[in-house]
């Protein structure tokens, strides 16, 4: 690499904490930190696929380390904030990646579906943005990637309360903009288009399903989590120095077909 490109995309002496880095969207973009030189912190439920991404990474050159923690839970987010810095110091970096999808039709959306979807993908980022964006700002430097998702905007496959909480989290991405944004900290969102992950496992399975959201891309195929890889290094790097408070459309095309 350049001493350019260097200056633009180096992660070096940077530490990253990831939600949902242990499978999907989240290991795409915890793999593609890591290789730019990060150190990453993956934060999941179960911790035999923590371990199994930990291992791969490592096998690779990175430096990582995990936490098993339930995002739903307010204690163990608190947890994480608490014991984040504990491996490579205090994160220069936020990715919220994980999330939850219940899908029944919205006259069937039970209370306790709507609040852990309105808990993991939006309440979570924001307590962990609460703790780390700021403790960002007084450093000077940081960066808040969150992950959105075309039910932010549009709707379709049930998307209740998911859709929901995607949406806040593009507004929770403009507030957090403005709040860090003159103290160095950029802010923004990535909106994927429809991926086989293990949480868009249920609407694979419906038959049809894949090749009709394949069908809606200008690409003409769904994403891959190794898709997400470049505008995350991007967005965690100096590079995007200037880019905040946006949701960036990383989806072949589909949110303008």
């Amino acid at each position: 690499m350049s001493d350019y490109l260097r200056s633009l995309f180096n992660l070096d002496g940077k530490v990253a904490l990831i939600t949902g880095g242990s499978s999907g969207i989240g290991f795409g973009i915890t793999e593609a930190l890591a290789r730019a030189g990060a150190a990453v912190v993956l934060v999941a439920r179960t911790q035999s696929g923590l371990d199994d991404a930990v291992a791969a990474l490592t096998k690779v050159g990175g430096r990582a380390a995990a936490i098993s923690a339930d995002l739903s839970s307010r204690a163990d987010v608190a947890r994480v904030c608490d014991t984040a810095a504990d491996h490579f110091g205090e994160p220069d970096i936020l990715v919220c990646a994980a999330g939850v999808n219940p899908r029944p039709p919205l006259a069937e959306l039970t209370t306790e579906d709507w609040d852990l979807a309105l808990e993991v993908n939006t309440t979570a980022p924001f307590l962990l943005g609460q703790r780390f964006g700021s403790r960002m700002a007084e450093r000077g430097y940081g960066r808040i990637i969150n992950i959105a998702s075309q039910q932010a905007v549009r709707a379709f496959g049930n998307s209740g309360g998911y859709g929901v909480s995607k949406a806040a989290i593009c507004g929770l991405t403009r507030s957090q903009a403005e709040a860090w944004s003159a103290s160095g900290v950029c802010c923004n969102a990535i909106s994927p288009a429809f991926v086989h992950t293990p949480l868009t496992a249920a609407a694979v399975a419906i038959p049809g399903r894949s090749e009709q959201m394949a069908a809606r891309t200008m690409i003409g195929r769904n994403s891959q989590p190794e898709d997400f890889a470049g505008m995350a290094v991007f967005l965690a790097g100096p590079a995007s120095s200037y880019v905040t408070g946006q949701t960036l459309f990383v989806d072949g095309g589909f949110s303008v077909s």
